[in-house]
Formats: C-alpha cells, sequence, structure tokens
C-alpha cells in the first residue's frame, strides 16, 4: 500500500490559507471533492472533526494526521496540506503545525487506513523529507517528493 494509492496531485495544497484547527480542516476537506459536491466536503469536514474531538491528531514535531471515517465513501481519500506560517492544531508538543495529511476512510473499512496511518508517520519520521516539503514551492513539486519519499518503504 502506498500513499500516492489515495493521494492524487490535486489533492496537494501548497500553501494552506486557514488560520485555525477547523478552517485547515474544511480546506483540506474541500480537495478531495468535486465542486459540486459541496456537502460531500461538509460531512468529511465534520467527521474529522468529531475525531477531533476525542483527541488532537496533531502528532508533534510540526505534523498533523486528522482522520475519520464516512459512510459514503467507498474507498480511503487521503489530500496534504502545508502551512508556512503554521497553526495551533493543540498538538501534543504544543508547537505549530505545518504539515498535514488528512485521511478520510469508509465506515466499515478493513484496517488499510490503519496501515496508511502508519505509512504516514513512518515517511514523516524522516527530519530531511519534513525539511524539503518546507522547501518546495509548488503543487506539483510536493506530490512528486511525497511520492519519491513513498517508494522508498
Amino acid at each position: 500500500m502506498k500513499i500516492t494509492d489515495y493521494l492524487k496531485e490535486d489533492g496537494v495544497i501548497s500553501d494552506l490559507q486557514g488560520i485555525d484547527k477547523l478552517s485547515v480542516l474544511k480546506e483540506l476537506s474541500r480537495v478531495l471533492v468535486k465542486p459540486y459536491q459541496s456537502p460531500l466536503a461538509e460531512e468529511i469536514t465534520k467527521a474529522v472533526v468529531d475525531r477531533e474531538k476525542l483527541q488532537s491528531t496533531g502528532i508533534g514535531e510540526g505534523i498533523a494526521i486528522p482522520h475519520g471515517r464516512l459512510k459514503k465513501l467507498g474507498d480511503i481519500i487521503v489530500s496534504f496540506g502545508r502551512s508556512i506560517q503554521g497553526i495551533d492544531f493543540a498538538s501534543v508538543d504544543g508547537k505549530t503545525t505545518h504539515l498535514f495529511f488528512l485521511v478520510v476512510a469508509p465506515e466499515n473499512s478493513t484496517g488499510n487506513d490503519l496501515k496508511l496511518l502508519g505509512r504516514i508517520v513512518t515517511i514523516l519520521q524522516n527530519d530531511s523529507f519534513k525539511k524539503r516539503l518546507m522547501n518546495t514551492q509548488s503543487q506539483r513539486g510536493l506530490f512528486e517528493l511525497i511520492a519519491e519519499e513513498d517508494m522508498k518503504y
């Protein structure tokens, strides 16, 4: 299983405009659906916000991996966003968060979402990779960088 099996280039945001947790989650949700499917984007946001109420997915080191489950989905969907300025995401280390992977799985997911979350955590443990993510300018460049790192594991 690769991250890029679920993350597509148009699901990458090179400079998130959100200034707080909710606005970032909305922004990451919107790129997962076609423009005319805005109710689905709202449902995705709600599912992820509900999950965040249980415990923040800000895992520290400038990273958050918000995730949730939604009955309507047929497969896992993923988006990635980078906040240059960083936001307060209630991270476990109290630091601002810059790198976000949003993962949403079908409600009856068979554990592939957990495997995918584990893979994302694995690639983000590489400090050099995180620095390159912060320094890459374009959507395409970010996607290619993630795909390149994804192939190593």
